[in-house]
């Protein structure tokens, strides 16, 4: 975000500087430090935090432990319990225990591994070559110095930085900061920020941590100005600035007060400068009400749209797609690819089908073995190696299904822009117009029978053998005419049947137009689930199955979850086309995705990604060890994200109707998924409400169900507020006492709770929870507010990720039960 602040007369500008080198210059040199001397030294041990101290205690120098993997020699926050990281000497070659830092006699500032005493790292001072270290200090601004007996800097942190500038800190020309190559690997990775020599401040990107080819993606344009310095002064605010005084470019103005907040600036690992605040106390902040690090300002604000590496990479690498999340670059992969390293989503996607051959002009039509997977508002650039003009959609879609070196085509305005493989700078964005349709092998189709599962013969192959038998069964039988015309009746209405089988397939795919989902017939179904062999979960309107279906490439099986309908009645019919409609046309990286579906006869299946972690239910309420505070806090705002989605999102309002800790589901990585659209209610563009029969889970229910009132998408709101009261006290909403053999009603006891100023009965349990009772405080309070009787009371799904982020405060809620 970029500001430009008028400038004042040229008298107001000098007066200006020189008050604020006057006060940054007083302030330096008041520091009270806290000497550590020559021959002083620390160890790096596990589980035991080694450092100097700053006299304030608010920054630290020493070592921390990286994950378990080894030692960074650091400058953190001490005073938060985040301990967050704005400087490192060794983020490309951690230390193992036992490393040690050591200021020699002679003034050395070293890091050696003692039982090789190999030098790591060393404090190169050697432009002051008459310079005799006195003593070395950590400062109360965060700056870590190497200073002579009257106290001039010979060294210093803030002159040699890695990812992170700190108020008070000026950064000269030919200054650059590199970002870390993850958020918890501290070695060099792709992005630089770099002052320049002529005066331009630009932020680059590497096609990999080792190349040295670097793409510009964002400029201050400031190069005609020759004497010019990036300035973090008191306030946090970031300027440049010349030498005369003047400022010449914003990039993130003063709008907090340092007494009130710690700041910092960090170049991160997704490309993105952002400038950070966190509140000293939570009774000081109007920006944020938990005490966490909060974003003021993003450069540039969306990654996305402005990275167009030339080497095809993008902020995602090959193969895989951008999307802005509130200013931060997430990568995704498209339907039948994966990520080359779950951990590494920068890497790019892999492609998990077997691709088109061009050699195989025999085989059947590319329909019957290729399909698209849509995009809307998507788009591969630099890949285009052929376009047409003035063409429909079905042109396009019928060119690069016949081109079997089109990996994916962008049909925008008549214009058909055909993609080569490996797909580059991919992104999806509200401002794109058009869309992308990416070609993918259908399941069960590979051009090799080692890759196949089953029978290891192709549809193709299996029309012949049938053809080969009974041609040789006709020349067995020629010796009878009767025969022989019998066998030909057979055969006619043997490919009749099929015919028409077909036939009726097609049709059921046409169920749901415009929607790019797999069709799978109930043999399929059962094959994949093992004839329903493990369950994994059930409700009321059906039970789901675990199944392995196919990978078209060379990595096996991959798990889905087959859902199946209890009873093909007209509800439970309207519920199927009402889900597989839901799911189908949403896009949202906090639901789960719908892959496939059945609906052959009486069999009504629906097919979804598998989440190997359960349901929420699961972790919350069962016999496994739960999650930690933090953990359940993302599980709610990721929740939430996903019903914001439904409730705006989508171009048809979703009202969810059952949301439980049994329909979120959790990934690998513990993020939280809103599944089950079994209930949902659509609403038209045009429609704010709807009535409808009483929906939902005993427990979850908004009073308006039973007060035969409109339903609007505050119901979920309501059942929102139930579960993440469940997610705070880690327990159920109903749940028999210890004391007596009554239920006790957990939203009644945590407002009596909250009511009495006894919150830490509701996590007393629970450690971290109770170290940060002003956070639970003011998720009980998000609760309450969710949970009003009246609906007009309760706030939307924005105002509720509003106020978990901070970003507005939670006002008093009143008791719920009042009205």
């Amino acid at each position: 975000m970029t500001f430009i602040q008028p400038l004042p007369p040229p008298y107001l500008l000098r007066l200006f500087l020189f008050l604020s080198w006057l006060l940054q210059f007083h302030v330096l040199n008041a520091q009270t430090y806290t000497n550590v001397t020559l021959g002083s030294s620390l160890i790096a041990q596990d589980n035991n935090i080694s450092f100097w101290g700053s006299p304030s205690g608010e920054f630290a120098f020493g070592f921390r432990q990286i994950q378990k993997v080894g030692f960074l020699l650091a400058i953190w926050f001490d005073k938060i319990p985040e301990k967050t990281i704005v400087w490192s000497a060794n983020g490309d070659n951690l230390v193992p225990s036992g490393s040690k830092v050591e200021l020699t006699a002679n003034g050395n500032l070293n890091l050696i591994v003692p039982e090789t005493r190999e030098q790591i790292w060393k404090a190169d001072y050697s432009d002051n070559i008459t310079a005799v270290i006195a003593y070395a200090a950590m400062l109360d601004i965060g700056n870590f110095v190497l200073a002579s007996s009257d106290s001039v800097h010979l060294w210093e942190t803030f002159k040699q930085p890695t990812d992170t500038i700190l108020p008070m800190q000026t950064l000269s020309r030919g200054s650059t900061l590199f970002a870390r190559y993850m958020d918890t690997n501290y070695s060099k990775g792709r992005f630089m920020f770099s002052l320049q020599s002529d005066g331009n401040l630009v932020l680059y990107a590497k096609h990999s941590p080792s190349d040295f080819d670097n793409n510009s993606y964002w400029a201050s344009d400031t190069n005609r100005n020759n004497s010019i310095e990036l300035v973090s002064n008191m306030s946090g605010s970031i300027y440049l600035a010349s030498n005369n005084g003047s400022i010449i470019y914003t990039i993130s103005p003063n709008v907090v007060s340092s007494k009130d907040f710690y700041q910092r600036a960090i170049l991160e690992h997704d490309g993105v400068f952002r400038r950070y605040v966190y509140p000293k106390s939570s009774t000081t902040s109007n920006i944020s009400t938990q005490r966490a690090w909060f974003s003021l300002s993003t450069t540039p604000s969306n990654m996305c749209l402005i990275l167009v590496d030339e080497k095809g990479v993008g902020p995602c690498g090959f193969n895989s797609y951008c999307m802005n999340d509130q200013g931060r670059p997430t990568c995704h992969c498209p339907q039948g690819y994966s990520f080359i390293d779950p951990n590494d989503s920068s890497k790019g996607c892999k492609q998990d089908f077997v691709s088109q051959n061009c050699d195989d002009h025999e085989a059947s039509p590319q329909a019957d073995v290729f399909r698209f997977y849509e995009m809307p508002n998507g788009d591969w650039l630099r890949s285009d190696y052929n376009h047409f003009e003035a063409v429909t959609e079905e042109f396009c879609r019928q060119n690069c299904l016949a081109d079997c070196f089109c990996a994916a085509a962008t049909f925008r305005d008549g214009f058909c822009y055909k993609k080569k493989s490996p797909l580059s700078n991919g992104r999806i964005d509200s401002s794109i117009a058009g869309k992308t349709i990416v070609k993918i092998r259908k399941l069960g189709n590979s051009s090799t029978t080692s890759q196949g599962q089953g029978s290891g013969l192709s549809k193709p192959e299996k029309k012949g053998r049938n053809s080969t038998l009974i041609v040789v069964g006709s020349v067995l039988l020629s010796s009878s005419v009767f025969l022989n015309i019998f066998l030909l009746l057979v055969t006619l209405l043997v490919t009749r049947s099929n015919n028409l089988k077909k036939t009726k397939e097609i049709q059921q795919g046409l169920i749901f137009p415009g929607m790019d989902l797999i069709c799978f017939t109930y043999e399929e179904i059962k094959k994949i689930t093992n004839e329903f062999e493990e369950e994994i979960g059930s409700g009321a309107s059906g039970t789901v199955f675990k199944g392995l279906v196919p990978s078209d490439g060379h990595n096996g099986n991959y798990c889905v979850a087959v859902k199946r309908f209890k009873n093909i009645v007209a509800q439970s019919e309207t519920e199927f086309k009402a889900e597989v409609d839901a799911i189908g046309r949403t896009n949202h990286r906090n639901l789960v995705k719908l892959m496939g579906f059945c609906n052959s006869e009486q069999h009504q299946l629906l097919v979804y990604e598998f989440m190997s972690n359960d349901s929420l239910a699961s972790v919350l309420f069962g016999d496994s060890s739960r999650l930690n505070w933090k953990s359940r806090i993302q599980i709610a705002l990721e929740t939430a994200r996903g019903l914001l989605y439904l409730h705006q999102g989508c171009s048809t309002q979703i009202i969810h109707c059952d949301i439980k800790p049994q329909n979120i589901l959790l990934d690998e990585y513990f993020s939280a998924k809103v599944s089950d659209f079994g209930l949902a209610k659509l609403l038209k563009t045009d429609q704010s409400r709807t009535t409808t029969l009483i929906r939902g889970t005993k427990g979850y229910v908004a009073p308006e169900w039973f007060r035969n009132m409109p339903i609007t998408v505050k119901v979920d709101v309501y059942s929102y507020g139930i579960l993440l009261l469940e997610i705070i006290c880690n327990r159920k909403n109903f749940e028999a006492t210890t004391l007596v053999e009554t239920q006790m009603v957990l939203s009644d006891w945590a407002y009596d709770c909250y009511a009495a100023r006894n919150l830490d009965q509701l996590v007393k349990d629970d450690n971290e929870a109770m170290d940060d009772l002003e956070s639970v405080e003011k998720y009980v309070k998000i609760a309450m507010w969710c949970i009003q009787e009246s609906p007009e009371q309760r706030p939307t799904m924005k105002n509720v990720i509003q106020m978990i982020e901070g970003t507005i405060e939670v006002p008093i809620p009143p008791d719920p039960s009042s009205s």
